[in-house]
């Protein structure tokens, strides 16, 4: 019986950005204050975020409080 190989989902920085709505900067800034995923070397200048890292990051971000009323 032939193992499915584990194929880890890579993301690039346009698809990141349209993903989280952050800005460029943004993300850099934050990968800067280690508060965003660093992003993999894939082959040559190719860098990508893993979906997993993307994922663990958008379920520990804090969510801001829009339109409560006390």
């Amino acid at each position: 019986m032939q193992k499915q190989a584990d194929r880890t989902r890579f993301f690039r920085l346009e698809q990141v950005l349209e993903r989280t709505g952050l800005s460029r900067s943004t993300i850099y800034e934050m990968i800067a204050e280690g508060s965003f995923p660093q992003p993999r070397k894939l082959r040559g200048q190719i860098n990508g975020w893993r979906e997993t890292d993307l994922a663990r990051w958008a379920e520990n971000r804090p969510q801001a409080r829009i339109g409560r009323s006390s």
